[in-house]
């Protein structure tokens, strides 16, 4: 018997611990749907996230192994395990490739979680991590470091955009909350797109006007792992680590929100409280990844998406999956990008969107998203 097809993801209304339907292929064309007795699992959840891990496993050793020059796998073990500084190998493994490696897990996992994050706050399944204006403050930030105090170093670039972003999302968020009522999704991303094309508008102008700075810009705007050291990874693991704690803790709160406004403060949910703690979640995770990696595009929008078709709507399965999904998703893209291009590399940044395009479009055709 074919089951009846919603046409969004909201939760079940008799259901805000565990919400919301599975999905099942049961269409004439194929597409893949919503429906109300097919909800994921726990046991499928469960069996869910030990295939992400182990994705995320093969990613390490193949970001470990892999390269412009390739490693078996046992030399790949013993630099970790038994490093020797006067062997070349494990000099390439433990000084380039390690740091890479971690930086990649961390932008990852953060990119994942942040796009989660936002389309279950803005309900928008086209949400990207940088509709809050995260990336536009993050990247004028690094300009005005590039330009006004001579910092050339991935290092020195990082406190700069992660400041800036922070405040690109404060502003938003201010902007969002003028007048009257609090700071809905639709006025967050109004807010957000209009500071982004002014933040875009000045960064151009700036590089504009001096080619020394657009050289500069240029190489981080790409969006790389290239070129980090372990200390790029340093600064931003805390900030990385809260926001996800953040991610985590709000999530039963977004389930009850999905319900409804009305209904999520009949059950309790404080919506203002919800939205500010989501929104500083999503800065620190976000600009961290931006800060340290530059604006990678697509790993945010297009995890998420992936990662619900297996898991659901719930959030409190759906972040910590797409943590573990972005990780994976960056890393394979990395190591991609060394391969097709030896013995130089495609930056990451172009693997993540000539990649994520075209499966974002396949998931949108597969998959009825009227609303999350």
């Amino acid at each position: 018997m074919r089951t009846s097809v919603l046409t969004d993801q909201r939760p079940h209304s008799d259901s805000v611990t565990d919400p919301g339907p599975g999905v099942t292929d049961d269409t004439d064309d194929g597409r893949v749907e919503w429906t109300t007795s097919s909800r994921p699992s726990a046991a499928r959840r469960s069996m869910g996230i030990v295939l992400l891990a182990a994705a995320v496993g093969l990613a390490v050793l193949l970001s470990l192994a892999v390269g412009a020059k390739s490693m078996p796998w046992s030399t790949v073990v013993d630099a970790v395990m038994s490093y020797d500084s006067t062997n070349t190998d494990h000099l390439i493994v433990r000084e380039l490739r390690l740091p890479r490696t971690v930086l990649g897990l961390l932008v990852g996992a953060a990119l994942g979680a942040a796009g989660a994050l936002m389309q279950g706050v803005t309900r928008n399944p086209l949400a990207d991590p940088g509709l809050l204006g995260v990336n536009a403050g993050a990247a004028f930030a690094v300009v005005l470091a590039i330009w006004g105090f001579g910092i050339t170093s991935v290092s020195g670039m990082v406190w700069f955009a992660f400041v800036g972003a922070g405040i690109a999302s404060v502003a938003v968020y201010v902007l969002g909350s003028a007048g009257r009522g609090n700071a809905t999704p639709v006025r967050l991303a109004l807010a957000g797109a209009a500071l982004a094309a002014l933040l875009f508008a000045l960064t151009r102008a700036v590089t504009l006007l001096d080619q020394a700075t657009l050289d500069q810009f240029r190489f981080w705007a790409v969006g790389s792992l290239g070129g980090r050291g372990t200390d790029v990874a340093g600064q931003v693991v805390v900030f990385i680590a809260i926001g996800l704690v953040l991610a985590i803790g709000v999530a039963r709160h977004l389930n009850a929100l999905a319900l409804g406004e009305e209904t999520a403060t009949a059950l309790g949910t404080k919506i203002a409280a919800t939205r500010t703690v989501s929104v500083i979640a999503i800065t620190l995770l976000c600009g961290s990844a931006v800060a340290a990696a530059g604006p990678i595009g697509f790993v945010g929008l297009v995890v998420p998406h992936a990662v619900r078709a297996w898991f659901g709507p719930d959030q409190r399965w759906l972040l910590p999956a797409s943590a573990l999904a972005g990780a994976a998703f960056l890393l394979y893209c990395d190591t991609l990008g060394r391969v097709l291009a030896r013995p130089g590399e495609v930056q990451v940044g172009i693997m993540t969107a000539a990649i994520g395009g075209p499966v974002f479009i396949v998931l949108v055709r597969r998959t009825r998203m009227a609303q999350l």
